[in-house]
């Protein structure tokens, strides 16, 4: 658990996800990896049609890396060009990373649309925990609460959830019974807080439909961020 991974498309979606991602690889002084998946979607292909297709691939996540570097404090920035599918090449990097961080466009009409989005999909398979930054608007929130969404949140969830508040410096809102937790982690506050959440977390449980997180995926105001439980 050395990186952060982002999922970079050079699209509004990804460039917010790139902003949290850099503030997460600040907080947690580690360097952050941009990966970019392509594909020819056309069938049987000429090299040349496929070598200019590639061509734009690294350009974006040429461009992508030159932001963050430019964007950040000091964090190292490594970049991962991939021909195939996006959703499985960020589950497959989950794998050795601490964090990854996706972009998703928000609301969607049908709850499967989000699901089997490259967002729904890494969320419901990866190895680690996932942030999913949804919709273009403004950089991430800094003195909101960090609240956890999950009516029953199992231990991982909790140690995340604690981890970005004491990261961030901000509460912790929940109505779980958090009974050893406050003492591991006696910088953090906990109660409502007067702004919006900045981050909400939930858990996704091994074995069981993706539920509470896929609706948190389609309704949430603000990032989600999915952790696997046992």
């Amino acid at each position: 658990m050395s990186h952060i991974v982002l999922g970079y498309d050079g699209s509004d979606f990804s460039v917010r996800a790139l902003e949290w991602a850099i503030e997460e690889a600040e907080l947690r002084r580690l360097p952050l990896l941009l990966a970019h998946a392509w594909q020819w979607p056309y069938g049987q292909a000429i090299e040349e049609a496929k070598g200019h297709l590639r061509k734009a691939a690294e350009h974006v996540l040429s461009h992508g890396a030159e932001c963050a570097r430019a964007s950040s404090s000091g964090v190292r920035v490594d970049t991962d060009l991939y021909e195939g599918s996006a959703a499985r090449r960020l589950v497959g990097l989950s794998g050795g990373a601490a964090l990854v961080v996706v972009g998703s466009r928000g609301l969607s009409a049908l709850p499967r649309a989000v699901v089997g989005s490259v967002a729904g999909y890494v969320a419901a398979h990866a190895d680690c925990p996932v942030i999913v930054v949804r919709g273009p608007g403004p950089g991430p929130a800094r003195t909101g609460p960090i609240v956890v969404a999950d009516r029953a949140p199992g231990p991982a969830v909790l140690e995340f959830a604690f981890g970005e508040a004491a990261l961030r410096q901000v509460r912790l809102t929940t109505s779980a019974d958090l009974a050893g937790w406050a003492e591991l982690y006696p910088g953090v506050r906990i109660g409502p807080g007067d702004e919006p959440a900045t981050l909400m977390v939930t858990g996704r449980r091994q074995g069981t439909r993706f539920g509470a997180a896929g609706f948190l995926l389609q309704h949430a105001p603000c990032p989600v961020a999915v952790v696997a439980e046992p």
